[in-house]
């Protein structure tokens, strides 16, 4: 009987590459999506769930991290608690912090 050699399956290789981590950072929760944010993110300017420890600095050094593009400003906004109700039952949404990062003109970040 003779053994006959196949090549290696390079579609798994391929899957296993596209699976990789991206990139991220602890202070930076993820992007908020919101139809003000989408309209803002075409003129360079992108909206972050951010923890509600976190300063300007930290932010920018995150971003950089991340995306690799350098912010040139960023504004910090404190999101409040909000009472709710539903069916009768008293809750409260829990806030937190969002940050809003203006980029040089021509540096973009692309959401997966």
């Amino acid at each position: 009987m003779e053994k006959t050699k196949t090549k290696k399956n390079t579609k798994k290789v391929e899957e296993v590459d596209k699976t990789k981590k991206e990139k991220t950072h602890p202070l930076i929760k993820g992007p908020r999506v919101t139809e003000k944010s989408a309209i803002n993110a075409e003129r360079g300017i992108y909206t972050f769930n951010v923890a509600s420890v976190s300063t300007k600095n930290e932010i920018k050094k995150a971003i950089k991290l991340i995306y690799g593009v350098s912010p040139e400003k960023v504004a910090i906004t404190q999101i409040a608690k909000k009472t709710v109700t539903r069916r009768g039952i008293v809750s409260t949404k829990q806030g937190g912090k969002k940050a809003v990062v203006h980029l040089k003109k021509g540096d973009k970040i692309t959401f997966a």
